[in-house]
């Protein structure tokens, strides 16, 4: 197993923010995404999968885990974290993003930060009448329950709501024991929902300016929504490519995603 280093940088609002460094290679830095950090275990078996060749930066969104949490939160304070990682990774680095994380990864590549290749996973975007739908305040309704001290309630609506969970279902997993740590992610929702915007609506136009190497891939498995999504990113980036990985779900198995970052990033 690779050898794993903790490290920091500091981001343009002086904003700590805290990564796991792993393998050698040309760099990738892992975006995560809702309600989980770098600890999740998805991203840790894919780090040690591709870490033979590849050096991953597998960090902490800001507001989890290690990384601090500078207010006024914007998207855009985000998306300089990533810049910062990519100035420690070495400029120019590629990205792989998964769920709300493949969001911001596009966001970023938008944004024209010196990135050579993008792969997303699932970004959550709600392009057709089987997705979720959400009330244009969603985020700021999630901010309020926030601000009220109403944490878990804030993960319970963006659960249901944003991730299509079975009301059912959330209310089971209030009353497990791994429950407190989730909510100790909870205020992070409120970021999420801004990384996607009103509705969660395809950005179409800001996606359209892409122009590195992109590759969308999703689940067979994973609801229907998500892999329309998927094929409307790919659609409106430049030249993206979209894979369906078979019994694959939203929350992919690492022997099953790591063969296609690799082909996808070694490609020349």
């Amino acid at each position: 197993m690779a050898k794993i280093t903790t490290g920091t940088v500091r981001s343009a609002d002086g904003t700590t923010i805290a990564f796991d460094r792993s393998g050698t290679g040309p760099g990738v830095i892992f975006v995560h995404g809702a309600l989980t950090d770098r600890t999740f275990p998805v991203l840790a078996g894919l780090a040690a999968a591709l870490a033979p060749r590849f050096t991953v930066f597998n960090y902490d969104r800001r507001g989890r885990g290690g990384s601090g949490d500078t207010m006024p939160y914007a998207v855009e304070r985000e998306i300089e974290d990533i810049e910062a990682l990519i100035r420690e990774a070495g400029s120019p680095a590629m990205l792989f993003g998964g769920s709300s994380g493949a969001a911001l990864a596009l966001e970023a590549a938008a944004g024209g930060l010196p990135v050579s290749k993008l792969a997303a996973w699932e970004p959550p975007y709600h392009v057709d009448s089987t997705a979720p739908q959400l009330p244009e305040d969603f985020c700021g309704q999630l901010g309020e329950l926030v601000s009220a001290g109403c944490v878990g309630d804030a993960v319970a609506l963006f659960m249901t709501r944003a991730a299509d969970i079975p009301a059912d279902q959330v209310s089971w997993m209030r009353a497990q024991p791994f429950w407190p740590q989730t909510e100790a992610l909870g205020h992070t929702v409120v970021y999420d929902a801004a990384v996607l915007g009103p509705g969660n609506a395809l950005p179409s136009g800001r996606l359209a300016s892409i122009t590195v190497p992109a590759l969308v891939l999703s689940g067979a498995n994973s609801p229907a929504w998500m892999a329309s999504a998927a094929r409307a990113v790919a659609g409106v980036v430049p030249g993206a490519i979209h894979r369906i990985l078979d019994g694959q779900s939203h929350s992919p198995a690492p022997e099953s995603l790591a063969p296609e970052l690799a082909d996808f990033f070694l490609a020349g």
